[in-house]
């Protein structure tokens, strides 16, 4: 069962509560999975039990999705915001600096960590921020499409939908390369969960400047891309490891852009041999 953790986390206006949704299970050194942006937790539910059988495993709602709440007044969504919070939450749970792995947005949280020399490895799954203009914008647009969607959909017909392959290709082919292969009810799950999400506006709206462009030295870094991926093409993976010469570069063959349910024992391999 999922639980929750509360912590207070400086601001500009003073100390504010924060308090982030989270899946734990596992043994051994921690292991902090990253979501990307209108998705929860459970994007890693299919890798969850391979990489418990060796890391103490941590899969969390970010602020302002799934079923953490939104962050209090005076904490923005960027950058500069949200990994001090991470930071803070592992603090809190006292695993010091774990191991991460992230997918898309969380991704790009997971660098960030590991330029702060906050964790002690990366996996990166299509990380954003390795975009061109252009392409940051076909992106935000299919996002902010995917988003509409999902909210004018009524319940009844999502829940439809989710009953038949095509169905579930129809709401979530966007983001896998075998959206049949979802199960119904974790269709459902996801779509209400980006049809919910509170940050996710403001999550967007941080994200229109960002760029990553520093090198992360003297931590195990590894960037993987779906060959599939229909979010982020797999050329920003090439521009990834220009700007990160020392992180290992790996293809994910025939996965989309969450790549955990497409190929779970891949990802969960590609994740662990990071951490290892």
């Amino acid at each position: 069962m999922a639980e929750q953790a509360s912590f207070t986390i400086d601001s500009p206006g003073g100390p504010r509560e924060v308090t982030l949704t989270y899946e734990r299970a596992g043994a051994g050194e921690p292991l902090l999975l990253l979501h990307g942006i209108g998705h929860h937790w459970q994007a890693w539910q299919p890798v969850l039990p391979i990489l418990a059988a060796e890391r103490d495993v941590i899969a969390v709602d970010l602020p302002g999705f799934g079923s953490s709440p939104a962050l209090p007044e005076g904490l923005a969504y960027g950058l500069s915001s949200v990994v001090p919070v991470l930071d803070a939450f592992c603090r809190h749970l006292g695993i010091g600096r774990p191991h991460v792995a992230g997918n898309s947005l969380g991704g790009l949280l997971a660098l960030e960590l590991g330029r702060e020399k906050l964790v002690r490895s990366v996996t990166a799954l299509s990380p954003a921020g390795f975009w061109t203009q252009a392409e940051r914008r076909y992106a935000f647009g299919t996002l902010l499409a995917m988003r509409q969607g999902a909210r004018a959909l009524p319940l009844p017909l999502i829940e439809r939908l989710s009953r038949s392959a095509v169905g579930r290709t129809a709401l979530t082919s966007t983001i896998y390369a075998h959206p049949g292969r979802r199960s119904p009810e974790a269709v459902v799950a996801e779509t209400l969960a980006l049809r919910n999400a509170t940050g996710f506006r403001q999550t967007l709206d941080a994200g229109r400047d960002v760029q990553f462009r520093d090198d992360i030295p003297e931590v195990p870094v590894t960037v993987a891309w779906g060959t599939r991926d229909r979010l982020l093409v797999r050329r920003q993976g090439v521009r990834a490891k220009q700007i990160l010469p020392g992180a290992r570069l790996v293809r994910l063959p025939g996965c989309g852009h969450v790549p955990m349910h497409d190929d779970p024992a891949l990802v969960a391999r590609v994740v662990l041999d990071t951490s290892r």
